[in-house]
């Protein structure tokens, strides 16, 4: 028997650990892994394919009114999006293919017109404990400011906020935990009956 590919879309605040667990996701090579679109500059070291697409305005907005991305975004002046063709692709070979876009981005993928990626998807938010366990990993990152991190769990409460749109919850732990109930969730979707054919 084979089986239909899953779109795992994983969501959390930062700080909460979701790059920690996409790492590690991404290095056992069990994913398709998304490479997002972006019309803004790479950065030292950033390839083009491999970290993103690097686009043009131009290119990116013509892509968006063809329907080429299943959730894009503006931030920071900058326009993200998730190619829709690649995901497509992967989820009809079988594979699985590994997500990680905002509340906002989940919402528009459940949203979107194509009926292949809407039965493909799981969708999973990572909760942090608190927000006072949030606030010390972000500290403990000593990446950024007080004002930053102030910022930070503002944005944190309005994406906490959304967890039960999400068909799991995972509430974050270490990261081996994270990983394991992580892996529980894809080992079940994989298994759905309605996912196998013959």
């Amino acid at each position: 028997m084979t089986r239909t590919g899953i779109l795992f879309v994983l969501s959390a605040p930062s700080g909460a650990g979701k790059t920690t667990l996409r790492d590690h996701l991404r290095g056992t090579m069990e994913f398709a892994y998304s490479v997002s679109c972006t019309t803004r500059a790479a950065r030292p070291g950033e390839v083009d394919g491999r970290d993103y697409h690097f686009l043009t305005p131009a290119e990116f907005e013509r892509r968006r009114s063809e329907g080429g991305f299943i959730e894009d975004a503006s931030v920071h002046g900058a326009s993200y999006g998730t190619p829709t063709g690649p995901v497509l692709a992967s989820i009809e070979a079988g594979l699985d293919v590994l997500v990680d876009v905002d509340f906002q981005g989940a919402r528009q993928i459940r949203e979107c017109s194509q009926p292949g990626i809407r039965e493909a998807l799981v969708d999973i938010f990572l909760m942090p404990p608190g927000l006072d366990e949030l606030q010390r990993r972000l500290e403990g990152r000593g990446t950024e400011s007080d004002v930053q991190i102030a910022l930070r769990l503002q944005n944190a409460e309005r994406e906490m906020a959304a967890w039960s749109e999400y068909h799991y919850t995972i509430v974050s732990g270490t990261p081996e935990q994270d990983q394991a109930r992580f892996r529980a969730i894809m080992q079940a979707e994989r298994c759905r009956t309605r996912r196998l054919r013959r």
